[in-house]
Parts: C-alpha cells; structure tokens; sequence
C-alpha cells in the first residue's frame, strides 16, 4: 500500500471514529437530564423553551421585591404607531413584530405602561429568557460591585480578582477592556460552525462537565487588549467569574442583593448555571417584561428609584457611552460591527442618545432618554442578525410616536 492510500485509509478512519464518538455522544446527551438542550432551538418549540429555561437547565433563582416594594407602572394605553420607515420604504409595524417572531412587546415612558402585547404562548407572567441582554445586567452589576469597594478600580487586571486565569490570554487584561469587549482573547462566536467556540463550550459544560471557568482558561489571546471590538461571549463569562471573587456571592444572588429588590422587581427571575452550579454569565437570566422594563426605568433615571440612588449615575452614564475610539458607531476599521459599545450596552448608528441590550434570537431592552422611553422586546427570531438595524429603527419610530407632541 503506498504512501498516499495509506494516509487516506488513516484519514477514513479518524473520520469514522469521530463520527461514532459524536454519534455516541448525542445519544448519551439525549438521554441525559440535559436531553431537552438539544432541541431548544427547534422551530416548533423555541417559543414554548424560551419561556421555561428552568426546566432545561439547572438555575439559582432571584427573589422579588415584597408587595409594598414593588417599582409599580401605572397604565396609559395608547396605540403603537402603523408603519415605519426602513431603506427607504414604509413598512407595517404589525408585520415587522409577526415576521420577527414576536414573543412580548412592552412600551413605557416615566412610569407609565403605553402598551404591551404578548405572542405565541407568551403572558405577562412569562418568564422571557434574555440570552445577551444578561450582558448589560452584568454591567450594571460591575458598577455595583466598583461604588461597594469590592472592585478597586477598572483598570486593574482581571486575574488579581480571578487568580485561575493567570496563564491563559485574560492575564493581566484590564477590566475595563474586558466590559468593552476588547479583551483581545481568541474566540469564536460563530453559532453556525458546530465546532465554535460558543458551541464548544455549552458542549463541554453539559456534556462533558467541563467548567465553564476552565474553558475560558485554555484560551489564548490573539491581539493588544483595548484596541479592537470584538464581541466574544467570553469576555462576560469572565465578568461573571469577577463578580464572584470579587463579591464572594453568586452572581444571581449579587443581583438580587444590590439591583432586584432594591430596583422593586415584581417576580421572581432565575439565572441558568452550569453543572457546576456557575452562572452561565454571558447569557440566561429569566424573567418577565415588567421586570426588564423596570430595568431600563432605573438606567433612564440615571440609576434612581425615586430619589434613591441604586446604580451610580456616572458608572450609568460612562457604561452607556463608547470609551475609545475602537467602540464608536458607524464604518470603523477597529470594530467587528457598525453599532458602538459601552460596557456591555450597544450604542446604534448615528445615535440620538439612545443604547440597547441586544440578546441572540431578537431580544432587547432599548432605552431612548430623549423620551424618557423604555422598549422590551422578547422573540424566537431565527433571522436576528439580519434584523438588528431594522429593529432600531422600528423602535426609533415607536419612541417618536409616543415622545414626541
């Protein structure tokens, strides 16, 4: 057999002994208690999965305010506008919200509710999972974390809080290029390569039972920290992992301490974990329109909840701003993609002020302080990259229709 044959027959059988341990693997994963993780993202059954995450992955629950406590909304119903404008044409906005697959639509401006409309299954009691828009709830938590003195300062590297990362490409990475995505550490985000990054680590974490922490330390870093915006989930996973050292809590019952309760959220949400019992930090927090917008209330307050001061207004103001030039919206040559960043806050295109939390399969929380407006939007969107422009533009126009005289 000469040379070329005998590295084919080498190549077949490496290929069918990892198709038999994928295969093996699968059926193993279906038929463990981590099964229904296989089928979340199934057409027929996102809407239904994205409202009971709880029963799919183990979680820490986060408790509400009592009654007495609750941040309330009164009611001032009025009707969304018709039609937008978008490339050029005029658009129904009722067409836009069935065609992206809306689970929740909420609107509110200085505590007032001016609509809300649910979906596919969903109420006003469902607990809509947030995947990225955790992100920005993580923000607001580092900022917490920074007035309670249990971070010095963002400029300090990361692994003087998370010592395990040392080696690996977060060491001696400032926090604050971490919060602004520029931590210049290799990572996929390719949800569509099954081998990526993002889906390797779900795949180890539940599979395998691999650490979540201890994948985020085999990674390598590419590039000079705080030079380029590159979104990687697993610059927040780190965010997660300093808040624990940091605080010495979870990171759900940190939120529920310094923002939940205090900010009168109304249900109770719930973080999903790892098998290790770890927050899976860049994505999964659960929990009603209401309390979302609640959410995006104290940040239009400037981090008040009448007259108390919860988040500090600076860390809501320097947070919601790009810090570099790397992060500015528009055309930049030293950005993944044409929307700005904060820490952990989208900043659109020729924006008026405005920020959003963006979350995979088109989820959002967008304030638009011009108009004091907050808007939620929960979906099972399969197209969400492609609609993320198109979505701030729809939420421009319902801000203006209800801000504006």
């Amino acid at each position: 057999m000469n040379t070329m044959k005998k590295g084919l027959l080498v190549l077949v059988t490496i290929m069918l002994g990892g198709g038999l341990l994928t295969l093996a693997g699968y059926l193993w994963l279906q038929n463990s208690p981590w099964g229904p993780a296989l089928t979340l993202f199934a057409d027929e059954k996102r809407a239904e999965n994205f409202r009971a995450m709880d029963t799919i992955f183990p979680s820490h629950y986060i408790a509400p305010a009592t009654p007495p406590e609750v941040w309330a909304f009164d009611y001032a119903v009025r009707p969304l506008p018709t039609d937008y404008q978008w490339q050029g044409e005029t658009h129904a906005v009722a067409d836009f919200l069935a065609r992206t697959e809306t689970t929740g639509l909420l609107v509110a401006q200085d505590g007032l509710m001016l609509h809300e409309s649910y979906y596919l299954g969903n109420d006003a009691t469902s607990p809509a999972t947030s995947w990225s828009v955790a992100k920005s709830f993580l923000s607001a938590m580092v900022g917490m974390a920074l007035a309670q003195g249990h971070i010095d300062a963002i400029d300090d590297p990361v692994t003087d809080y998370v010592p395990e990362l040392r080696g690996s490409g977060y060491e001696d990475v400032p926090i604050k290029h971490i919060l602004t995505m520029s931590s210049g550490v290799d990572f996929d985000e390719d949800y569509d390569n099954y081998f990526s990054d993002i889906n390797m680590i779900f795949i180890r974490a539940f599979a395998m039972g691999t650490p979540m922490a201890d994948t985020i330390a085999g990674l390598e870093r590419v590039r000079e920290p705080g030079t380029y915006n590159d979104y990687i989930s697993a610059d927040s996973m780190v965010l997660g992992l300093l808040l624990e050292r940091a605080t010495g809590q979870s990171v759900a019952a940190y939120l529920e301490e310094t923002i939940w309760q205090p900010a009168g959220m109304a249900t109770e949400a719930f973080w999903n974990l790892d098998r290790t019992g770890t927050e899976i930090a860049f994505c999964c927090l659960n929990a009603t329109l209401h309390d979302y917008a609640r959410f995006g209330r104290l940040y239009l307050n400037q981090g008040q909840r009448d007259g108390v001061q919860i988040i500090p207004s600076d860390w809501v103001a320097e947070s919601t701003t790009p810090q570099g030039s790397h992060l500015e919206p528009g055309d930049n040559p030293d950005s993944f993609w044409t929307f700005g960043y904060g820490y952990q806050w989208w900043i659109p295109e020729e924006p008026d002020g405005e920020y959003v939390a963006i979350g995979v399969w088109g989820q959002s929380i967008y304030m638009y302080p011009r108009y004091n407006i907050v808007i939620v939007k929960s979906s099972t969107d399969y197209w969400f990259d492609e609609n993320d422009h198109e979505t701030v533009e729809v939420f421009r126009a319902i801000a203006r229709h209800y801000g504006q005289p």
